[in-house]
């Protein structure tokens, strides 16, 4: 009983968060002068990715069977991204059609595709070095995938500049006077507490989470693999739903596209370094999930420019037989 009732504290609490953090981070866009594109990609998703980010680094650093829960947490986040965060996305569009021009999510047709090959690529060499196990192979795979991911965001940003910040998201909460642009000061302010709100939801969910799965017997590998990232990303796809209810499916879509970029680039790096790298049968079908779930979104939006409806169904799909397979092979 106590623990369903701080699951949904902790939930209520993340969803307040995010309508707060969408808000504030919109802001900072538009003060940095922005565009969407680098919003969703690189603000958004890189803070909103911190907790599940710091689940490798804490299980390293406190040899909690560093490898295991450090190669899980850092492997179930583009498993999960990358299927059923793409689903609930793509549902969003169809719940909210009335308040939308269309039922398709339609992002920035360049942004997202870029994304998604920089994810794919990551993926299919992070499950070659694994597969592998050659040291060298794994130091300068994290190499390739820490310098690729400075490019990467360094391009973002730097188009995202050339195209502009775009309209003028709705007022500041943090904002009192409501009649002039809120200030950089206000802007931080409500940019940190909206995080601090999304942070300790999230930590209090995860805790929650751990504890009924050690109540039911679940293993440390099916702990990090699959339940830490369903509590932990829920951060990243309460945003994507926010903006897409909003019709803002760059920033929706951004948001994750981009936290699958820094899970696959700087932080598997991180794993490729710091652990052996060693993937087991249930962390090569999750990242071989992953890797499907990517490609099929990146053939699709390089071919027609959206998602359709009947993709929530392949997305749903890979992720619930990933899980079945997982789970089978553990």
């Amino acid at each position: 009983m106590a623990a369903g009732a701080l699951l949904a504290a902790s939930f209520a609490v993340m969803v307040a968060g995010a309508l707060v953090f969408t808000n504030a981070v919109e802001w900072l866009g538009v003060r940095l002068g922005l565009g969407h594109g680098a919003v969703g990609s690189v603000l958004a998703a890189v803070a909103t990715a911190m907790p599940e980010s710091l689940i490798p680094v804490v299980a390293i650093i406190e040899g909690r069977q560093g490898d295991e829960i450090a190669i899980g947490a850092i492997i179930g986040a583009p498993f999960l991204l990358a299927t059923l965060a793409m689903a609930v996305s793509c549902a969003a569009a169809l719940v909210y059609r009335t308040r939308r021009e269309s039922t398709r999510l339609q992002p920035d047709r360049r942004a997202t595709a870029r994304d998604l090959l920089v994810v794919v690529c990551a993926l299919s060499l992070a499950i070659a070095a694994g597969v592998a196990g050659v040291p060298v192979l794994r130091f300068a795979g994290a190499v390739v995938l820490a310098t690729g991911y400075a490019l990467v965001t360094w391009k973002t940003i730097t188009q995202a500049r050339q195209e502009g910040a775009g309209a003028e998201p709705a007022s500041l909460y943090f904002d009192t006077s409501k009649d002039d642009p809120p200030t950089m000061f206000q802007v931080l302010a409500q940019t940190l507490a909206s995080l601090g709100l999304l942070l300790g939801a999230a930590q209090l969910f995860v805790s929650s989470v751990e504890h009924a799965a050690h109540g039911l017997g679940a293993d440390e590998l099916m702990l990090a693999l699959i339940i830490a990232p369903l509590a932990t990303e829920l951060p990243e796809k309460l945003n994507s739903v926010v903006w897409v209810r909003q019709g803002k499916d760059t920033l929706a879509v951004g948001n994750i596209t981009g936290a699958m970029v820094f899970q696959t680039m700087p932080l598997m790096a991180f794993g490729m370094v710091f652990t052996g790298w060693r993937l087991t049968a249930p962390a090569l079908l999750a990242m071989l999930t992953a890797l499907s779930g990517a490609a099929l979104s990146l053939i699709i939006v390089r071919r027609q420019g959206s998602w359709p409806v009947p993709l929530i169904y392949c997305w749903a799909g890979l992720y619930i037989g990933g899980i079945a397979l997982i789970i089978a092979t553990a």
